[in-house]
């Protein structure tokens, strides 16, 4: 299993509606940058994702499940989407504070390339942010 962090606007698509689509999921399009693209084919069905708030949040809210692995995005077919379900909501929300100031966090992709809207989480670092809960 592989670990991800997907990030959206919560003011767009936030992840209340996430769960609002309830095991049927909703796909996951719109990423226009290659690299996210590239971490989209490397998921497979099973693999979890945190869902991240972006804007005035900037904190991790909830756990989704990649449901469908990468096919052509229904809104460019030239780039690719993935389904996701929403899997829990997190008791209390991670802040990025409070992961830019844990060590053991230093090198999460999250502090590292903060603009790349998917990004893989390493095993070890997912632990560390489930025990926040």
């Amino acid at each position: 299993m592989q670990y991800w962090l997907l990030k959206s606007e919560p003011d767009q698509f936030s992840f209340d509606q996430q769960v609002k689509c309830g095991p049927k999921g909703e796909a996951w399009t719109g990423v226009r940058n290659h690299q996210a693209k590239n971490y989209l084919k490397a998921m497979a069905k099973g693999d979890l994702a945190l869902f991240y708030h972006t804007g005035d949040e900037r904190q991790i809210v909830g756990v989704v499940e990649i449901i469908k692995p990468a096919y052509p995005d229904p809104t460019d077919p030239t780039w690719v989407a993935v389904d996701v379900a929403a899997v829990k909501t997190l008791n209390k929300p991670i802040g990025l504070g409070a992961i830019k100031a844990d060590p053991r966090l230093a090198d999460l992709a999250l502090v590292k390339a903060p603009r790349l809207s998917v990004q893989p989480v390493s095993a070890d670092h997912w632990e560390i942010l489930m025990a926040y809960r």
